[in-house]
């Protein structure tokens, strides 16, 4: 996750209110949310949501706790996940929906996933103790304040809020600016697979593989190449992040390419009183999408 400024109100522009829709988009304490997978489904009931995604970052370590709660709840748990992929010199996420999470092959992807995000970890802590910071990865866990699961993961945000602790940033806006963004001073790329491995990846788990948030990218180009290049079944053309305008370029290349048309907050929570990216319900899509999902990916 990186904060961005933009917190649009693209609920209105995805159609409005929220009786019979669904955030496609959450993530939990399972990679770098800051709830529990039962509190985010607890707050989309509370928004009247109909539906709601947990799709945390290279697991799916939320999910069975959240199918719990929506049983508890009366709302629509869809299984999801996010994998980091590498294209084009920039960082791509890939949402799958529907996998079969118990599926051992499956798991056994995305903790290879985990292990190379604990990698670029460790790699950061370097960086930013090269740069006179005193901060250890040791120090990033504690601050997390409980005992991580095996398949639950440390993602940026953490090491910006131990940053925060430390005074180096004001926050994790300015974390992200001078050290953890694409481009700053500590910034990381491992190596990653490509978005058409993740998309193989989810097919093969029985899953419908979406871009996330194309807009966040600032290639449109290479958004197209991977679309002509990659197994997808959607685009997540509405965002927390995406302006109006980026909604409606992204329309526009689902229907060129036949793509379902997905959208969610990509909540994390708040951390130093502020949500990234948006809250719960704040951007959604009608509940019917996802029996599209639910039908055989679209393979090329």
């Amino acid at each position: 996750m990186e904060p961005k400024g933009r917190n649009s109100s693209l609920k209105d522009q995805a159609g409005g209110g929220f009786a019979g829709r669904a955030d496609l988009h959450t993530h939990t304490l399972a990679s770098d949310g800051m709830q529990s997978p039962a509190e985010n489904v607890r707050l989309a009931h509370e928004k009247g949501l109909a539906a709601v995604a947990i799709t945390d970052h290279d697991t799916v370590a939320g999910v069975a706790e959240a199918l719990e709660a929506g049983r508890k709840y009366g709302i629509t748990v869809v299984p999801g996940v996010e994998i980091s992929t590498r294209a084009g010199g920039k960082e791509i996420h890939v949402l799958g929906y529907y996998m079969d999470t118990q599926q051992e092959l499956f798991l056994s992807r995305l903790a290879e996933q985990r292990d190379t995000r604990a990698q670029r970890n460790e790699a950061i802590i370097a960086k930013l103790q090269a740069l006179g910071i005193a901060i250890t990865m040791d120090q990033v866990t504690a601050g997390i304040g409980r005992e991580l699961k095996p398949d639950e993961s440390v993602g940026r945000p953490h090491i910006a809020d131990e940053l925060v602790r430390l005074g180096a940033a004001v926050d994790m806006r300015d974390a992200f600016d001078k050290y953890l963004a694409e481009g700053a001073a500590a910034f990381v790329s491992p190596p990653r697979i490509t978005p058409e491995l993740a998309c193989e990846w989810i097919a093969e788990a029985g899953g419908a593989a979406v871009l996330a948030h194309p807009g966040i990218y600032g290639d449109d180009e290479l958004v197209r190449s991977i679309i002509e290049r990659s197994a997808l079944r959607g685009i997540e053309a509405y965002h927390s992040d995406h302006s109006p305008a980026d909604a409606e370029r992204y329309l526009a290349l689902a229907e060129e390419f036949g793509l379902l048309v997905t959208g969610g907050s990509d909540f994390h929570g708040a951390r130093q009183g502020v949500v990234f990216h948006g809250e719960i319900g704040s951007v959604s899509v009608p509940v019917g999408v996802l029996e599209q999902l639910r039908d055989k990916p679209k393979l090329h």
